[in-house]
């Protein structure tokens, strides 16, 4: 969204809009092409929050202003000042609490990725539930070549689940970026918009075909794979999904709905 509209809110760094049931965040450093400060980590983080405090969002698109990048990285900048090893632990553990909150978001989540989205770029696209792109996109983690650091853990583990080990470790160790088409044959991506003024309204349209579903069946289907893919699967994992879905009104509504041949009214309870 390189153009916010007039009615959009913003703390500068980060602009956020409704469209509907939809909640646009606009990652808005285009002159650093959108690297995250620390301020602009910890109000994505607040952010988080207040949709999943706001029963009236559907759906989160995220998307880099100014069209040359979604967001490339960390501002460098900001380490200049790192000093120990207690500061390189807490950026990569704030890092990962930001991630996982970005994943637990309720509602679908959806990256409208244009130019680079690189580092920490990388690592939010990969923490939405859907991705799209428009043909400038390009998509890696170039620290062999750039700071010589590292991932954490949970991130490595995050993109591998999307584009395989042996993909991303071609990427860090050669230090180099997939592009749009590659990113959408490695799974990465659902879709390929066909130019750059269409990702935004592609995305809107994705978020709003998402939002019309039923609420409870998307949050139990983000909470399932998460688990699946962290490993974390006792007997009794699904318990809490299947008793809070089944025993919901909107099954009831569903089951009512398909039987009267009408179209269900989803209220998410």
């Amino acid at each position: 969204m390189s153009n916010p509209s007039p009615n959009a809110s913003s703390d500068d760094e980060l602009l956020l809009e409704r469209k509907g049931n939809v909640q646009w965040i606009v990652f808005n450093r285009p002159q650093a092409r959108n690297a995250l400060t620390w301020q602009m980590y910890d109000r994505l983080g607040e952010v988080c929050d207040v949709v999943n405090g706001d029963e009236s969002v559907r759906a989160v698109v995220l998307t880099g202003a100014g069209g040359q990048a979604f967001v490339a990285g960390t501002d460098i900048s900001q380490f200049r000042d790192f000093r120990t090893e207690e500061d390189a632990l807490r950026y990569e553990a704030g890092g990962t609490k930001l991630m996982e909150a970005l994943e637990s978001v309720r509602v679908p989540t959806i990256a409208a990725i244009a130019g680079a989205c690189t580092g920490a770029g990388g690592a939010i696209a990969a923490a939405c539930d859907l991705r799209i792109a428009s043909p400038s996109a390009r998509y890696g983690f170039p620290i062999a070549r750039t700071l010589g650091n590292c991932l954490s853990m949970s991130n490595y583990a995050r993109v591998s689940a999307i584009i395989g080990v042996a993909r991303l470790k071609d990427l860090i160790m050669r230090a180099r970026l997939m592009d749009a088409h590659e990113m959408l044959a490695a799974g990465m991506l659902t879709e390929v918009t066909r130019d750059e003024p269409s990702l935004v309204r592609r995305a809107q349209e994705i978020a709003e075909e998402v939002a019309a579903n039923a609420p409870l069946t998307l949050w139990a289907t983000k909470v399932a794979l998460r688990r699946l893919r962290d490993g974390t699967m006792p007997e009794d994992a699904d318990t809490d999904l299947i008793v809070r879905c089944y025993m919901s009104r909107d099954f009831r509504e569903g089951v009512e709905a398909f039987l009267a041949k009408r179209k269900p009214v989803w209220t998410g309870t």
